[in-house]
């Protein structure tokens, strides 16, 4: 078995051709940076988002979720820093006028780093390196800001005192609603308000397929302490032997590789500086790896002063190993207590909270935001589990079967006997009202399990002949194709167990 490096464009035609991702209204010629997701693709992406609001909010005590709206008060945007600082750098052409993203222009033609580089560094750059327009080879202009968030209207005037945004962020109306969620969920410090949704940015030149999108789904929390206990972490003992890749902002500024530590080390050497963000680096990675992805694909990265945020006192990077380099999946920010004081002070509502313990109030802090692109996140899923399979020709997409669009197929071997459809259908009908299935009559059986195994559907049941006299089905396993016959009777509780990790040859009789 081998697995090829696959590229960004073979990712996303195979995802157009299985029914995962469409570019948006494709038949008018579409429009960059929006994407329609088929019929895998949204429970591929359904099961994503499910999956890390089981993990991160119902199955944790310390964390609730809320659902903002995302049209919203412009004073949130003002408040929050977006109206004034939300930007990227620009350039345009002189003579064609097409525009790019100034730092990723850099990235592309120089192959350094260019995030968090100031507009005049850039202009530098471009200037001593000779950067001509990609399209008509022209002169580039000179740098300028570019407000990404969407602006639209609210009400049958359009005015400037109607004008309001697309959120281009989930995370503020977690910080407008703080007071509210805190008081009516009855938090305790330290505690967390999770959000998923969507939000927009006017990206300059969205590029490689579903990473850099203008319309996109955020899987977001704020992990709020109290600002004098940034170390008292309950959890830690729960990661401490936990194992990363990590780039310091040292190892960076030195030219070093990454190093494999644990999280005990990465503590004790103070790389990572407080607990709790040690806790929530580790648990974020550990939800990809305990979902089927490759832990040797990722790292975590630590901004480096020129990038940092001026709000943020220590800001990581979950990065992946994309076809096209490693880049951001999820940011991990310690965002202190800006984002509250900043809406106390332009809302001159009081978002704090009394502490029993001293008897003040006081303004919790941010210890780590995790931030993750729902689409990113399916990206390193489909990246990680394609395999080209050269005895069967045939793709195979290992997705974890939590994840599976599709989790079981059902197959009447030949479709033109009445009884051996009708089995299978009964069969059918029963597993589809626990998990999404399908039900394929087209073409051999051969060709049907070739189907499957490209839409990652987990395993499939084949009803023959032979299951009329003895009630028995064959049960197909995507990852390895052995199959077992097992009675139809226990057909479910059989596929069930196999989800759940038993071995197939265990749970019936091979076939040889």
């Amino acid at each position: 078995m081998e697995k090829p490096k696959l590229t960004i464009d073979e990712m996303a035609a195979f995802c157009k051709r299985k029914g995962f991702v469409y570019p948006s209204a494709e038949i008018y010629g579409g429009i960059a940076g929006f994407y329609d997701f088929g019929h895998l693709g949204i429970e591929l992406k359904n099961n994503i988002k499910q999956e890390w609001w089981k993990t991160f909010v119902q199955r944790r005590d310390d964390i609730v979720g809320i659902d903002g709206s995302i049209v919203t008060h412009p004073m949130v945007w003002k408040a929050s820093g977006h109206i004034d600082g939300f930007t990227d750098i620009l350039v345009d052409c002189k003579k064609c006028g097409m525009r790019y993203r100034a730092d990723t222009l850099i990235e592309d033609k120089l192959k350094i780093a260019a995030d968090g580089m100031q507009i005049q560094e850039i202009s530098k750059r471009i200037k001593e390196s000779r950067i001509r327009c990609q399209k008509c080879g022209s002169e580039l202009g000179e740098p300028k800001r570019f407000n990404l968030m969407f602006t639209t209207n609210v009400g049958p005037v359009q005015s400037s005192s109607s004008a309001a945004f697309l959120r281009p962020e989930t995370a503020q109306l977690i910080f407008a609603n703080f007071r509210l969620v805190q008081e009516n969920a009855r938090l305790k410090l330290p505690f967390g308000i999770a959000q998923t949704g969507k939000a927009f940015r006017n990206e300059i030149s969205p590029r490689d397929f579903l990473f850099r999108m203008r319309e996109f789904e955020q899987m977001e929390m704020e992990y709020f302490v109290h600002p004098e206990k940034y170390d008292e972490c309950n959890f830690i003992d729960d990661v401490i032997e936990y194992e990363l890749n990590v780039l310091s902002a040292e190892m960076q500024k030195k030219s070093q590789n990454m190093q494999k530590m644990a999280i005990k080390e990465c503590l004790s050497r103070k790389i990572i500086k407080t607990k709790w963000h040690a806790y929530w680096l580790a648990l974020m990675h550990k939800w990809f790896v305990d979902l089927g992805a490759d832990s040797s694909h990722f790292r975590v990265r630590q901004h480096v002063k020129d990038e940092l945020s001026h709000y943020a006192l220590d800001t990581w990077d979950l990065e992946y190993e994309f076809p096209f380099g490693w880049k951001e999946l999820q940011g991990l920010s310690n965002r202190t207590d800006f984002d509250l004081k900043q809406h106390i002070q332009h809302s001159k509502t009081d978002l704090s909270i009394f502490d029993e313990e001293t008897k003040k109030k006081i303004i919790p802090h941010v210890i780590c935001e995790p931030s993750q692109g729902v689409e990113r996140a399916f990206l390193v899923f489909m990246f990680d589990a394609y395999h080209y399979d050269k005895s069967r020709d045939n793709v195979v997409l290992k997705l974890h079967p939590k994840l599976c669009p599709v989790k079981f197929g059902v197959f009447p071997l030949v479709s033109n006997k009445a009884d051996i459809v009708k089995k299978a259908r009964d069969i059918y009908d029963e597993l589809k009202q626990e998990w999404a299935c399908i039900f394929d009559l087209g073409g051999s059986i051969g060709r049907r399990y070739a189907r499957a195994d490209e839409a990652g559907v987990y395993a499939c049941v084949t009803i023959d002949h032979e299951s009329l006299e003895d009630e028995m089905a064959t049960v197909r396993s995507r990852d390895t194709t052995e199959q077992v016959r097992v009675k139809i009777s226990e057909v479910k509780d059989i596929l069930k167990k196999f989800m759940e990790g038993e071995k197939l040859s265990k749970l019936g009789k091979s076939v040889e």
